[in-house]
């Protein structure tokens, strides 16, 4: 397996969350699609969802890339208050965990603050202003 990727759903501003979220990872977009540019006459889409995220990609370390979508309003909203999964980020150093840990986490909700952990690792859990879980960790043993 080369990598795997996580990907999240959004309520009509994952062009906000990932603006924020390539703030702190400082890459480029590899993509993005709206999905005004699906819409034909066999899939027609909806005004209010026509400038909505279809798909985004921000490319995160060296084979990596965080993708998410908006849900158009005929499928229901996303619970983003729900116990999601929590999108794990393996940093390089202490420093990087940290510059990592206090952009993201900035007003969003601090689980557990970083610090040394128990198991013997760097780390620290927080959901962010979007809603999304994270855990960010750096192992000074890899």
């Amino acid at each position: 397996m080369r990598t795997i990727n996580p990907w999240i759903n959004f309520n009509g501003n994952a062009e906000e969350a990932f603006t924020f979220y390539k703030s702190v990872f400082g890459e480029e977009f590899t993509k993005i699609v709206r999905f005004k540019e699906l819409s034909s006459e066999e899939f027609p889409i909806a005004e209010d969802d026509a400038n909505k995220i279809m798909y985004i990609g921000l490319p995160i370390g060296k084979n990596n890339v965080l993708i998410a979508n908006d849900v158009p309003e005929f499928m229901g909203k996303v619970n983003e208050q729900e116990n999601r999964s929590k999108i794990a980020v393996s940093a390089e150093s202490r420093e990087e965990a940290d510059k990592v840990f206090n952009g993201l986490s900035a007003g969003g909700d601090v689980e557990g603050p970083i610090g040394e952990s128990p198991w013997g690792t760097y780390a620290g859990m927080f959901r962010d202003k979007y809603g999304i879980e994270w855990i960010v960790e750096f192992d000074p043993n890899i």
